[in-house]
């Protein structure tokens, strides 16, 4: 008799020939080893569409010119046939109209961030994921990563006392220059707000900032004092973000979001200190966990299956023994792999355990509207809008 459980058949909406990030789903995809990618619109240019279907695999006929197309189409074929789960990595403008009417065709969605241009849009995109009883997950991959449930373990079972500051930064550089102008189109798009939103830099990184920071420190941000920043002539969107924040348990923090650090490459970094001690996670060091005491030396937690002093939450986030390097694939692969899970499973509703969704993209959205609307305000500190659920 066959046990085997069938792979979760996917489709891709964007992530043609030359996109980063669509190529890092389908490698995590691939690692987590549950997915089969079964059709896709790549891209509008039919060329590239078909080009990057063959070279994927897919077959011609399910390489849809466009995403309507293909949601009828897939919708058409017999239950054991058809996508499943849709992964969305276009443009940002796109992520909401497209999610909205996948989850109404009876398709599970994950979806790049942000979840959607606005809050308006947002909270429309909520109740179709709520009436559709779909799940529903959002990038956020450095939530992935083990060491980061590791801090949040330590955080709440006390080891380092009441939280009290949390320092977090995330400086790039790649928009040092104005590379948009030169002709990248990643770059391009990010500084369009009917594309990319109201928010540049601090949409793109700053929200990956920011939850890591309510993730870790395991409580939402109160109140922000934010000062944005454009360092380039003719850019229309902040490519730096500097600010206050208060948190609902009294810890004050510092965010730090920019892409204009000339020579940075990806240091996202988080500091949380309690009244026992502090803990520190690098992304660019994703293995390693400092964790610092008033009255012990400074004491490095490293990543590895089996280590008996870290949480069940970070091992089953594991695929190797200490000392083999696992990083942002890895971390991706891990809400790929709790996506499995949940379909699988049959898990009821748009939450999938482990995996960010409308939530975190609600906390997001109120971060950014918040911060800008600070910004160009006249109050020294401003509160965000609480979450709406636990």
């Amino acid at each position: 008799m066959n046990t085997a459980v069938p792979k979760v058949r996917m489709g891709f909406v964007g992530g043609g020939a030359g996109a980063f990030i669509a190529q890092a789903h389908r490698q995590a995809a691939g690692l987590d080893g549950r997915f089969e990618l079964v059709c896709g619109a790549f891209s509008r240019d039919p060329a590239n569409n078909q080009a990057t279907g063959a070279v994927l695999g897919v077959a011609a006929a399910r390489c849809y010119d466009q995403w309507q197309q293909m949601l009828l189409a897939e919708q058409a074929l017999p239950a054991e046939q058809r996508m499943e789960l849709l992964v969305i990595v276009t443009p940002n403008h796109l992520h909401a109209p497209i999610a909205s009417q996948a989850l109404q065709a009876g398709f599970h969605v994950f979806s790049e961030k942000p979840a959607a241009l606005n809050l308006d849009e947002l909270l429309a995109l909520k109740q179709v994921a709520e009436r559709s009883n779909r799940l529903y997950g959002l990038a956020h991959t450095y939530l992935g990563y083990p060491m980061v449930w590791q801090a949040r373990e330590m955080v709440r079972s006390g080891a380092i006392g009441k939280v009290r500051k949390v320092l977090v930064e995330y400086p790039q550089g790649w928009l040092s220059q104005d590379v948009a102008g030169q002709g990248n189109k990643q770059a391009a798009w990010r500084d369009q707000p009917e594309h990319s939103g109201l928010g540049g830099c601090i949409g793109d990184i700053g929200t990956h900032a920011f939850a890591l920071a309510e993730f870790v420190a395991d409580q939402p941000i109160r109140q922000l004092s934010a000062m944005l920043g454009t360092h380039i002539e003719g850019r229309q969107l902040d490519d730096d973000a500097a600010m206050l924040f208060r948190m609902a348990d009294g810890a004050s923090g510092v965010l730090i979001a920019s892409q204009v650090c000339a020579g940075e490459e990806n240091p996202l970094k988080i500091r949380v200190y309690g009244e026992l001690g502090g803990l520190e996670w690098q992304q660019e060091n994703p293995a390693s966990l400092i964790q610092r005491s008033l009255d012990q030396p400074i004491r490095i937690l490293r990543a590895g299956l089996g280590q008996p002093w870290l949480c069940a939450a970070a091992l089953q986030r594991m695929r190797l023994p200490a000392g083999h390097p696992e990083g942002y694939l890895e971390a991706m692969a891990n809400l790929y792999g709790d996506f499995a899970t949940a379909i699988r499973s049959h898990v009821s509703g748009h939450q999938v355990p482990g995996v960010p969704g409308i939530e975190v993209g609600l906390r997001g959205m109120a971060f950014i509207e918040t911060a800008i609307a600070n910004h160009h305000g006249t109050a020294k500190w401003s509160e965000l809008p609480q979450r709406s659920t636990p």
